[in-house]
């Protein structure tokens, strides 16, 4: 499914792994799990499309097209800055940076301090574990896919049909589907401005996973005219 994660082209090449993954999701119980057969493939797929949006190495014209390029990178690309605001529960350690990181890209010490005491390790401290160990990498991304931080609901009850819209998002055009999810990750930059390639991109992935399991799309794919979660 990962065809090139470990191309020659790829700078993440040999660190994202099987073995790292499935570790990493046995500490998720409800991940892939949850629902019918359908359900928990489509599950697998969406938190694969997402997370090789955010990894990806591909392009246009990419050999096998540019949604099998997925899991390419492991670090934010280019000189990204340290990604600490103020904050007196997740204060920032002297001379780490929270950039992107991993398969889901986590960024913020505010992300990186719950993350951290969610899987039991200190990733404020030892930001650098999450593009060192690819199990902790795997976690953190399954950390964020399975936590609601309010308003937003987790990634994990959209997929899975878990789910129920407010009024406030039912307003917002906010309705179930894979777009909620592009809208819970990436919502302020991507979402309630028409068509884009980010959200193409995303959308993208996810067919080409959903084709390879054998298992229908759901409704709603893109957040083109939703607001953004406050």
């Amino acid at each position: 499914m990962l065809k090139h994660r470990n191309d020659a082209a790829c700078p993440g090449k040999g660190f994202y792994t099987y073995e790292a993954f499935i570790s990493a999701a046995k500490s998720f119980g409800g991940f892939g799990t949850t629902g019918d057969t359908d359900t928990r493939k489509r599950e697998i797929a969406a938190f694969l499309a997402q997370t090789s949006h955010e990894t990806t190495g591909g392009w246009a014209t990419a050999p096998d097209g540019p949604y099998a390029w997925g899991y390419c990178f492991v670090q934010e690309q280019g000189n990204p800055g340290d990604y600490c605001v103020a904050n007196q529960q997740w204060p920032c350690a002297a001379g780490k940076k929270y950039y992107g990181r991993g398969p889901i890209q986590i960024s913020y010490n505010y992300n990186y301090g719950p993350a951290g005491r969610a899987i039991n390790y200190d990733l404020l401290n030892n930001p650098d574990a999450v593009a060192t160990d690819a199990t902790i990498s795997f976690k953190t991304a399954l950390w964020f896919w399975m936590t609601p931080q309010s308003p937003k609901p987790s990634c994990h009850d959209v997929i899975t049909g878990q789910w129920t819209p407010s009024s406030a998002d039912t307003a917002a055009g906010r309705v179930p589907g894979y777009g909620v999810i592009t809208n819970i990750i990436n919502g302020g930059i991507e979402c309630g401005k028409g068509s884009n390639a980010q959200v193409e991109d995303r959308i993208g992935f996810y067919k080409r996973y959903c084709d390879i399991m054998g298992i229908g799309y759901g409704n709603n794919l893109d957040c083109y005219n939703q607001s953004p979660f406050a």
